[in-house]
């Protein structure tokens, strides 16, 4: 970065030993760095501020580029004027006969306008038919040796 070649800093370390002298040396380096560090946070600060600039110029931009990309397509395909409505379904269901309790079939006999396309649907089941799920123990693994009686980890022999 500064092209200081080895020999041109080592002339600059004996200079700087000879002027401050070898007791204020320690001293002189240490505000030498505190300097270089507040000039480095300054050049951070600075560069992340640049940055945070050049981030909301572009996004300006995209959004401008979106605009203009979403005007061309409103444009191209304008809204409809009128919703259309909703196509009626290809077979209608059958008429409900206030009598039959529902999920019953209706006889044809009845007199009554059943389609024969449509199955009737089946009932829906009672609480009493759901059947409860049965819980099972898992069986408990036995030592390997009967014989042994068993002792708890801590107790003495």
């Amino acid at each position: 970065m500064f092209n200081i070649d080895s020999s041109e800093f080592l002339l600059v370390a004996i200079v700087a030993l000879v002027v401050i002298g070898p007791k204020d040396l320690p001293k002189a380096l240490r505000v030498v760095g505190y300097w270089v560090g507040k000039a480095r946070g300054v050049s951070r600060q600075f560069r992340a501020g640049f940055d945070q600039m050049v981030r909301e110029a572009e996004l300006e931009e995209m959004e401008k580029r979106w605009a203009a990309e979403n005007a061309r397509i409103m444009a191209e395909h304008p809204p409809a004027e009128t919703v259309p409505e909703p196509a009626a379904p290809a077979y209608p269901s059958p008429p409900v006969d206030p009598v039959t309790p529902a999920g019953t079939a209706t006889p044809a006999h009845s007199g009554t306008n059943a389609d024969p396309v449509t199955p009737a649907e089946p009932p829906m089941p009672t609480h009493d038919a759901i059947e409860e799920p049965v819980m099972v123990e898992k069986p408990q693994i036995l030592p390997a040796t009967p014989d042994v009686p068993h002792r708890p980890e801590g107790a003495a022999s």
